[in-house]
């Protein structure tokens, strides 16, 4: 059975807000990375004011949710606007159920991330549904070995 999660957008202040959420609901960040960690793809470089920024931190609340969340970062965060600094990440339990959710998904949408295998090793893909409604789909393999 996927699982889903809350994944928050925010302009540059996003280890500030998750240092907040930290502080209220306890915990340790499995992992943070920053836009400077990336691979630098296709010649494109991160401008040095961005390097800190965070492209992914976690913070698990509860037994099964995670509150995850990143600034926005490059062109595909051009639309970033508060009240829509959000998306529904779905983690699949198999590829063909990624692909699956996500095709459901996007039918009738925008795909803004096709689905793909990703540096970080996830299997991975964003689109928006027709009813304007971010979501995240995810598979790691890794996991599914554990």
């Amino acid at each position: 059975m996927p699982s889903v999660n809350v994944y928050l957008t925010f302009n540059g202040n996003c280890e500030d807000a998750f240092n907040f959420y930290k502080s209220v609901f306890g915990g340790e960040f499995p992992y943070i990375g920053r836009y400077k960690d990336m691979p630098q793809e296709g010649g494109k470089e991160i401008a040095p004011e961005e390097g800190n920024k965070i492209m992914h931190v976690s913070l698990p609340v509860g037994n099964s949710t995670v509150l995850m969340g990143s600034d926005t970062g490059g062109e595909w965060a051009s639309n970033y606007k508060e009240g829509n600094n959000f998306s529904i990440s779905v983690n699949a339990d198999s590829k063909d159920q990624a692909d699956q959710i996500f095709n459901g998904l996007a039918n009738g949408g925008m795909v803004t991330m096709p689905m793909n295998k990703t540096f970080w090793g996830d299997y991975f893909g964003m689109c928006t549904d027709k009813f304007g409604i971010n979501w995240m789909m995810s598979f790691n393999e890794n996991q599914q070995k554990n």
